[in-house]
């Protein structure tokens, strides 16, 4: 018998099983007390369930060097109606990872993208000013937020942005600026971050507290494949193109820069592997 016929089997099974688990308080109330001493990372989400599917790096940060999560929810999703319940959803799973968390309201900004920008400048100034009120606000170390072709219209809008919102604040603010992915992908990534076992177990439990998205997809239970995917394209992508991919099972890409006396410059050169016995601040500090 061909053994990796059961293999592709167990896969398909626990994608099915999956759909049987439970979901959000139904698994736990919190992934742990972390305390916070050290610097801020903001994670400029999209969307609700963005904080989890992109925050291996500010999850090692908080635990491993202690510093500071804010999850700033840039909208609460296109859909008036679920709005109200996202932002439920959302304060559930933050409270799960010990994620801060930043809001404009309780339905968030509206019409955050890329056509936006030049539709209605007016609109796009106020939401450009009230980003940056966030960022001067809390004087982040570290910013993410997602890349210039990452497909989805609010994501491409959000990368916007915080750029014009940084544009803004200029030299009042220095910052290391990650970019991360998920829609589409970054081309000129620079980082791969390895992400444990528990790590991913509690990004994929703080998904499930999204009960609404995934019981419409449930991509909770996918993230696993896409971080081993990460691995195998970052080997290359951050790594070098024909080098070996690290000896891990899970990770996640991003882009290093940093936002230095009003602009945009380089952090690195090269790209890093972060490991799960290396320090992730020294990328930073």
């Amino acid at each position: 018998m061909n053994p990796y016929r059961e293999m592709v089997a167990n896969h398909a099974g626990w994608l099915e099983a999956g759909k049987q688990l439970p979901m959000g308080r139904g698994v736990g109330v919190g992934a742990g007390v972390y305390p916070a001493s050290g610097p801020t990372v903001m994670v400029f989400s999209p969307h609700p369930d963005d904080e989890c599917i992109v925050g291996g790096l500010p999850i090692r940060l908080q635990r491993e060097c202690g510093w500071k999560v804010v999850n700033v929810a840039v909208t609460q999703g296109s859909r008036v109606d679920r709005q109200l319940e996202r932002l439920e959803e959302l304060r559930g799973a933050c409270g799960y990872l010990g994620f801060d968390l930043e809001t404009f309201g309780e339905r968030g900004l509206e019409k955050v993208s890329g056509n936006a920008r030049f539709e209605d400048p007016e609109g796009w100034r106020s939401k450009v000013l009230a980003i940056a009120g966030v960022l001067l606000r809390h004087a982040p170390e570290v910013v993410l937020f997602p890349h210039a072709t990452d497909w989805n219209a609010t994501h491409i809008g959000v990368h916007h942005l915080v750029m014009d919102a940084l544009s803004h604040v200029g030299g009042a603010l220095s910052t290391s600026l990650v970019e991360t992915e998920f829609w589409g992908q970054n081309y000129s990534p620079n980082l791969l971050v390895e992400v444990d076992q528990q790590i991913l177990t509690d990004m994929i439990t703080a998904l499930t507290y999204h009960v609404g998205e995934v019981k419409r997809n449930p991509y909770h239970l996918t993230l696993p494949a896409w971080m081993v995917n990460n691995v195998r394209l970052g080997g290359e992508t951050v790594g070098g193109q024909g080098a070996a991919p690290p000896d891990f099972a899970f990770g996640t890409v991003y882009r290093v820069r940093r936002w230095q006396d009003g602009k945009v410059v380089e952090s690195f050169s090269g790209g890093r592997v972060l490991k799960a016995s290396d320090r992730p601040d020294a990328l930073f500090l």
